[in-house]
């Protein structure tokens, strides 16, 4: 499960709004909005932003067992 609060938190350290994610996915900010809002999003989609965003660790974000 998608913790999208701590994927948000993770663009705002790194100065980076949902469009300047969409855009570098190659996405509308509407589908990335709907992507978040549902979780969804593809290991391919997940490898770009853990690298354009420089997570250290996408397991707590992209696979939380417990979301906050």
């Amino acid at each position: 499960m998608l913790d999208a609060q701590k994927l948000k938190s993770v663009m705002v350290l790194n100065g980076k709004t949902q469009k300047d994610v969409a855009d570098h996915l190659g996405m509308s900010s509407k589908t990335f909005y709907l992507r978040m809002k549902k979780g969804v999003f593809g290991s391919d989609e997940i490898d770009s932003m853990v690298e354009y965003l420089k997570i250290d660790d996408p397991m707590a974000i992209f696979f939380a067992k417990k979301v906050t």
